[in-house]
């Protein structure tokens, strides 16, 4: 299903989008089959309706039809504005005319209720999917599913890693991978988690050998040390050195690493130049579904996180 409601932006340009938005004997077609096509808005008027281009061709989507939840006031008048300029999904539900030239009347709420019913119909917990980020909040990070409809993913779920925001893993409009947490048909809502796909604990350890030095960034400064991330599913303590604060980017030493309590030893070496974007992501799992995810390596003293997806 995620392939015939991917995120908005995706079909926009493949050549079976083009054809369908060719001419108006595509267009019929496409209204006959109910498929799902995508154009640019090109501006909201002041009745929060969009125009956008459609092949040759402007269409217009009332406002009503701009998104699940309009009609209804469940959903804010910023998710009509904040398309401008943007791709968006529709379906084309007439051809009319206005001034000599055809106007294609256009639905994006079909379309997006179309793909929620799918996803709600078809998607099980510990499938992954593919999502766009759209906007960033400190709690978490907003992805577009499938047609522009929305889901969260929560700032808890996003890494094993602590951070203090999303933005500093994820930017809006990235393209990343995520698994189906939970879904709640009566709510229409599907919550998803991103960090199992990071990898566990011994995926990501076994990236390094003691004796290396690498990059990290600083997540908390204890008394007793400072806990830096290697990898955004991996952290180790570094011996106290002054100067320490959270957030910088330091290289360190690796001095050891044990399997057996989860821990790497590290050496802080000096201090690095910050970030200015987020870090790509590496995903050990890309596609499947998942039923348990467990952090730690096998005979670890420690618990760690673990998640297991229900039926």
């Amino acid at each position: 299903m995620t392939s015939r409601y991917p995120p908005e932006g995706r079909l926009l340009h493949t050549p079976e989008n083009e054809a369908a938005c060719a001419s108006a004997g595509t267009l019929r077609r496409a209204m006959e089959e109910k498929t799902v096509l995508e154009g640019v808005a090109q501006l909201c008027d002041e009745g929060h309706n969009l125009l956008v281009s459609v092949g040759p061709f402007t269409g217009v989507i009332p406002r009503e039809e701009a998104a699940l939840g309009i009609a209804e006031g469940t959903t804010r008048e910023i998710a009509i504005l904040s398309r401008v300029g943007r791709p968006v999904c529709f379906t084309v539900e007439g051809l009319e005319e206005a001034d000599g030239a055809l106007r294609p009347r256009l639905s994006r709420r079909r379309a997006q209720r179309a793909a929620l019913d799918a996803m709600l119909a078809g998607l099980r917990p510990g499938m992954v999917i593919p999502a766009v980020v759209t906007h960033l909040e400190p709690f978490g990070a907003f992805v577009d599913i499938g047609c522009g409809v929305p889901s969260l993913i929560g700032i808890e779920n996003i890494s094993v890693s602590r951070i203090p925001h999303p933005g500093q893993r994820f930017r809006v409009g990235q393209a990343v991978c995520a698994a189906v947490l939970d879904l709640d048909p009566r709510a229409e809502r599907i919550y998803l988690t991103h960090r199992e796909l990071l990898g566990t604990w011994a995926e990501n350890a076994a990236r390094f050998q003691p004796g290396m030095t690498v990059p990290g960034i600083v997540r908390g400064v204890k008394d007793y040390g400072a806990f830096v991330e290697l990898t955004p599913n991996l952290s180790g303590l570094a011996e106290r050195k002054a100067g320490l604060a959270e957030g910088q980017r330091v290289s360190v030493y690796i001095k050891a690493i044990l399997p057996e309590r989860m821990k790497i030893k590290l050496l802080a070496i000096e201090l690095l130049p910050p970030l200015t974007e987020p870090q790509p992501l590496h995903y050990f799992i890309r596609e499947g579904r998942l039923d348990h995810w467990k952090y730690a390596p096998t005979g670890c003293i420690k618990v760690g996180a673990e998640t297991i997806f229900g039926d």
